[in-house]
């Protein structure tokens, strides 16, 4: 058993959407197959990956560094021990040779990419939903019914407050429960007359949470806190830079309800520097790291590890981006829920087709893998790596 080729392509996932810091208008992603020798039903397994939204696609670090140092790697060394299937741990360290700690940026959007496409290969050799084979490996009851939200309220050229309620009304009417918009992009007294306009249409059927990505200073996070406390919002998210973390701990003190935070945060090291020094509160606050910006799976459960040692609930962590990646993640391991874009950074994000979110929820089918093939726009992609 061996991995025989990792394949890559840079995709446009390009939209006229802004939030407060970045536009999208060239925004790209990078889609990767790794391609085994075991065959199911007369062809190879292949297991596919690809990053998250708001990094871009990564195609010279994944063809100049990572993929190579698997294929070149003796095959032995990336099995199990019982040599039945691969172990994507061995994979990842493979992937890590020669690498110094620290520094994590782009690197690790690129490790993350091929670690996502390595964990659909192990699980579809299993012949088991990749949230089975995390709950069996952990010991745990998976449960295939996770909560989402709909991720939404950009920015756009020419966009009123009607056009945001409108938007926000279609991801009540496909059965969401809570919605998020961003803020920050604009005076505070406009993103005031946004959320108030928001608050108005869903009119106590949902919950809003807000996101600044980052954009504010310390005194700009705390005259939003202050504007933000009496709305009663699911989070009010991302204030400051991710790497400010005396800015999300000064924070608390003007911001009583829940914050959110870790999107941008690339490793457990990172995890665990939030949670010593942000003043992040376990008892209300949310925390967003995303496997797939952040080295993969392998690496998640290092930051997995570092929540329970520091007294936090998996239950409080809610990944960003939005793929099926996290929502296994989600389900084998009994994370809060998954973010989700209905209508953004399509085919990437989403379910596979047929899954309707019911009451805030979705429920997985029973498909070997991530269930990648089950999404038929997502799959049509990726069948262009599996020739």
């Amino acid at each position: 058993m061996r991995i025989t080729e990792i394949r890559e392509i840079t995709r446009p996932i390009s939209s006229p959407i802004r939030n407060a810091y970045i536009d999208f208008t060239k925004m790209t992603a990078s889609l990767v197959a790794v391609v085994t020798d075991v065959m199911r039903d007369g062809k190879p397994v292949i297991g596919y990956g690809f990053n998250s939204n708001g990094r871009y696609g990564q195609g010279g670090l994944i063809r100049e560094r990572f993929s190579a140092r698997i294929t070149e790697a003796p095959p032995a060394t990336l099995l199990n021990d019982e040599g039945t299937n691969l172990d994507p741990d061995r994979v990842w360290a493979a992937m890590m040779t020669n690498e110094k700690p620290g520094g994590h940026g782009d690197r690790s959007v690129a490790v993350g990419t091929i670690d996502m496409a390595v964990w659909d290969a192990t699980a579809k050799i299993a012949g088991k939903p990749l949230f089975r084979l995390l709950a069996e490996r952990h010991g745990i009851q998976a449960d295939p019914k996770v909560f989402v939200y709909a991720a939404g309220g950009y920015y756009y050229p020419g966009k009123d407050t009607a056009a945001l309620r409108s938007e926000m009304r279609s991801y009540l009417d496909r059965g969401y429960t809570v919605v998020k918009m961003k803020i920050g992009g604009t005076s505070l007294a406009e993103d005031r007359a946004r959320i108030e306009a928001v608050l108005a249409e869903l009119d106590g059927k949902a919950r809003l949470a807000v996101d600044a990505n980052g954009r504010f200073n310390l005194e700009t996070a705390i005259a939003y806190a202050r504007m933000l406390a009496p709305y009663n919002l699911f989070w009010y998210e991302e204030a400051g830079d991710p790497l400010d973390y005396h800015l999300q701990s000064a924070l608390a003190e003007f911001y009583p309800n829940p914050m959110a935070t870790g999107e941008n945060l690339f490793s457990h090291q990172d995890a665990r520097n939030l949670l010593r020094y942000g003043g992040m509160r376990p008892d209300r606050d949310w925390l967003q790291f995303d496997c797939a910006l952040s080295y993969g799976l392998c690496e998640f459960q290092r930051t997995l590890q570092v929540m329970r040692d520091m007294g936090w609930s998996w239950r409080r962590l809610i990944p960003h981006g939005g793929h099926q990646m996290s929502l296994m993640i989600a389900a084998g391991l009994g994370l809060g829920g998954n973010e989700s874009y209905p209508d953004l950074f399509q085919p990437y994000g989403g379910f596979p087709d047929g899954i309707r979110v019911e009451n805030g929820h979705v429920t997985l089918p029973e498909l070997p893998g991530i269930g990648f093939e089950a999404k038929a726009d997502l799959y049509s992609q990726m069948k262009d790596l599996a020739v």
